[in-house]
């Protein structure tokens, strides 16, 4: 059984034990981003804050845009002193849609032979949770990214949709599976079928989004709650985070043991200790990511 928490620990951990002076100076020598904008915010400097920038086409997603996402995510992944990321955009629109110039003459056989879409995934892979801080449009491919994060906070006039439909296409990046999962099947298959916009009070009550707030406050309240969650064990935090995803992919019996197994990996570990120790001394705990 030790061998076991050892290896899952270990396989989540692996980041966490980088030096934090070495992820310091390689996040202040990143190189400048053409579509994106990179951040570290929070008092404590602990919550990264990639804003989507190409404001002109209201941050459609080109694949220089995802490709600076995902070594952006790769450079805050890999600094200590981050526990939580935030993706947002403009308040007009956190993602338009995918870009459509850059799909228009797109063939069958070039999007099988080139995997097209397949790095889009990054963000989804992400160890870290993930934060979507939503305002003004998340459509399509927008919508996708927004559903590829760990949680979603939308401003009061954000406005949701898969249109694919109506430019002769389907989703592509997870539209109708993530989509799916979380809204149901008759809502999903509407919103896919239709094109039609939902607002940020429907997807709140469809739980698509966990919270809605007004708009010039949301960034700041999204990197609140990655404030909070970097409180925590950095460690315990991707074992969480891992254990609530597996959710989605396995029966209920599946993912019952595969929960277990993780509980039973935490207490391999200093943090765990360390947390249950504080608690029962009523002092705030000192986690260590070991």
């Amino acid at each position: 059984m030790a061998s076991v928490a050892k290896i899952l620990v270990g396989r989540v951990g692996t980041i966490a034990r980088a030096s934090t002076a070495s992820n310091l100076r390689m996040f202040s020598s990143a190189p400048a981003y053409e579509f994106i904008k990179v951040e570290k915010s929070g008092e404590k400097s602990n919550v990264g804050v990639i804003t989507l920038n190409r404001p002109k086409a209201l941050n459609a997603l080109c694949n220089g845009l995802m490709t600076e996402v995902s070594k952006a995510l790769d450079l805050l992944e890999a600094d200590t002193s981050v526990g939580a990321i935030v993706i947002t955009g403009s308040e007009k629109a956190f993602a338009a849609g995918a870009d459509i110039k850059e799909m228009q003459n797109n063939t069958y056989a070039k999007c099988i032979m080139g995997n097209f879409l397949n790095d889009w995934t990054r963000v989804a892979k992400t160890q870290k949770p993930v934060i979507a801080a939503v305002n003004g449009y998340a459509l399509g491919g927008g919508c996708e990214l927004a559903m590829m994060c760990d949680i979603i906070y939308a401003g009061d006039k954000a406005k949701f949709g898969q249109p694919e439909i109506a430019i002769g296409t389907i989703p592509g990046a997870g539209g109708s599976q993530r989509l799916t999962r979380v809204v149901g099947k008759s809502k999903a298959m509407e919103m896919c079928l239709t094109g039609d916009m939902i607002t940020a009070q429907e997807a709140e009550k469809m739980n698509l989004v966990s919270k809605v707030v007004p708009a010039d406050k949301l960034v700041d309240e999204a990197v609140k709650l990655g404030e909070k969650i970097s409180k925590h064990s950095p460690l315990i935090v991707a074992l969480c985070k891992e254990a609530v995803n597996t959710a989605y992919e396995t029966t209920l019996a599946e993912g019952l043991k595969f929960e277990r197994r993780h509980f039973h990996a935490t207490f391999s570990t200093k943090d765990r200790l360390e947390g249950m120790t504080a608690f029962v001394e009523k002092r705030p705990p000192n986690f260590t990511s070991e």
